[in-house]
């Protein structure tokens, strides 16, 4: 930097756009990217350009030192660069997750079997019997019917060996699905039943929207493993590498929390802090990731073992996630599945 910079401090006396970070570094299309630099704002009192690959994207805030703007339909992963005063900016890289069905309902996260196909429910309203309830996403991305006669379909996961289990919030039971899509009961009961998650011992955990946590144990025993308060929307499970249960539940507070539970059944808030928390997943190192809104901005939220958030997908109505093959994640909304390549090898789906 030349001496007269220095002095201006972080002005650019050329008036050239720098660009030096993008946060978050992922993001939906509709999603709001905050970009940080010097000499962002014309002389004039107008909004700078930005271009996201070879689409031009909407700004929001804008100032000299940073401006936000939403990413626009069809950006693909890439360049980002800011054009003020007839100059152009360097460039900084931004993944953009790609829509790979669209037309759905999913509630919750997203689901794979061992192959590596991906199941998305249409769960529809309460007590509304839609046409297909689960979609079968295969490795090309086709996307065909799956479930057809389960109501109000939640919550989907696989055991050790690819059997898939799915909720139904309107009868509280939780299904066997065959690979050719029929079903057989596993468990009823389960009051308003949402998220399922398995142990490593293949106990199959349910959320009961009013407030209990049950454990079906592998004889399809039930107990109920822990209590909470009630939630407004769905519980959402998952285990973290250590054995633990996290558990996200919507209350009517913007202020809610990520519970951990221990194999014992005892009740701990792990994080408090998040808007409408859905989904969660971990990654192998024992980080978490949540659809949820922190600091008023919508996302996928990284919250990392010693409890630090930070936004790291940014995308409006975001329900859930599953770490995919090939450092990959799918990305549910609620009326469609994207994915994203993402450089962060999630943790096995069933805990081993």
């Amino acid at each position: 930097m030349a001496i007269s910079d220095r002095i201006l401090g972080k002005k650019n006396v050329n008036g050239k756009p720098h660009l030096e970070l993008v946060q978050p570094t992922a993001a939906l299309p509709g999603g709001e990217v905050r970009l940080t630099g010097r000499s962002l704002r014309p002389h004039e009192l107008r909004r700078p350009r930005v271009q996201f690959g070879e689409v031009e994207g909407s700004v929001l805030i804008s100032s000299d030192e940073f401006l936000v703007a939403r990413v626009p339909e069809g950006a693909t992963s890439g360049p980002v660069v800011v054009s003020t005063n007839g100059h152009v900016s360097n460039a900084v890289q931004v993944k953009v997750a790609l829509p790979i069905a669209e037309s759905l309902h999913p509630v919750t996260n997203p689901a794979l079997d061992p192959e590596g196909n991906i199941y998305a429910t249409f769960s529809g309203s309460r007590g509304q019997k839609v046409p297909v309830a689960i979609f079968k996403i295969d490795l090309n991305y086709n996307i065909k019917p799956f479930v057809t006669d389960m109501m109000n379909a939640t919550s989907i996961a696989f055991d050790r060996e690819g059997q898939m289990y799915a909720s139904s919030r309107y009868d509280g039971t939780v299904y066997k699905v065959a690979p050719s899509g029929s079903m057989s009961t596993y468990a009823e009961g389960m009051g308003v039943a949402t998220g399922i998650a398995f142990d490593r011992e293949h106990n199959l955990y349910v959320g009961d929207r009013s407030g209990t946590i049950f454990k079906i144990a592998r004889d399809r025993q039930i107990f109920v493993f822990a209590t909470l308060e009630p939630s407004v929307s769905a519980y959402h499970l998952a285990f973290s590498p250590q054995g633990d249960l996290f558990v996200t539940g919507p209350t009517t507070s913007s202020f809610d929390s990520v519970y951990k539970i221990d194999p014992h059944g005892t009740v701990s808030i792990f994080y408090r802090g998040l808007g409408r928390p859905q989904g969660l997943a971990f990654d192998i190192h024992g980080n978490l990731y949540v659809a949820a809104s922190l600091a008023g901005k919508r996302g996928i939220v990284k919250i990392n073992p010693d409890g630090k958030a930070a936004l790291e997908v940014a995308g409006q109505n975001l329900v859930g996630l599953a770490f995919a093959p090939g450092n990959a994640a799918v990305l549910a909304t609620t009326g469609a599945v994207h994915r994203l390549a993402w450089d962060i090898p999630g943790l096995p789906l069933v805990p081993e």
